[in-house]
């Protein structure tokens, strides 16, 4: 018997298919999983696809497809959101905007509460030329 639950879903890059994304994901609940951790990561799949729609897909059609997995183990959850942009170095961009991000800003926070609610983050060039955006989260 598996210890996880794990489910995918293909989207178009297209902000217009958040609400989608979202209802997909809230099918993935269960009760082993504290009310404050799904939000956070509920939160964190809204930002990340919001990212790669606005940021990595930028300028290309909304046919390139955003590629969501989500796997449930009894400990921790673990997202993964692939995009066809350009490679982009998170690392270096966590550190060189450690101190900067402006809570009164419109816009970009999306990296700096991903990097708030996870336990791990990473966005990683995969071997099939697309990146790969995880988040770890523990409860």
């Amino acid at each position: 018997m598996k210890d996880f639950h794990q489910s995918s879903k293909q989207v178009k890059s297209d902000l217009k298919v958040l609400e989608e994304v979202l209802l997909w994901f809230d099918q993935l609940n269960r009760p082993s999983i504290p009310k404050k951790v799904w939000l956070q990561c509920q939160l964190a799949l809204a930002e990340g696809f919001t990212n790669a729609v606005r940021h990595a897909h930028k300028g290309l059609p909304t046919n390139i497809s955003v590629d969501l997995e989500v796997t449930i183990f009894p400990q921790h959850l673990e997202l993964r959101i692939w995009d066809h942009g350009p490679p982009f170095d998170l690392e270096q961009w966590l550190q060189a905007h450690e101190h900067k991000i402006d809570a009164s800003a419109g816009g970009g926070r999306g990296l700096a509460i991903l990097q708030q609610i996870a336990d791990q983050l990473s966005y990683t060039r995969t071997d099939d030329n697309r990146n790969c955006l995880l988040l770890v989260k523990h409860y």
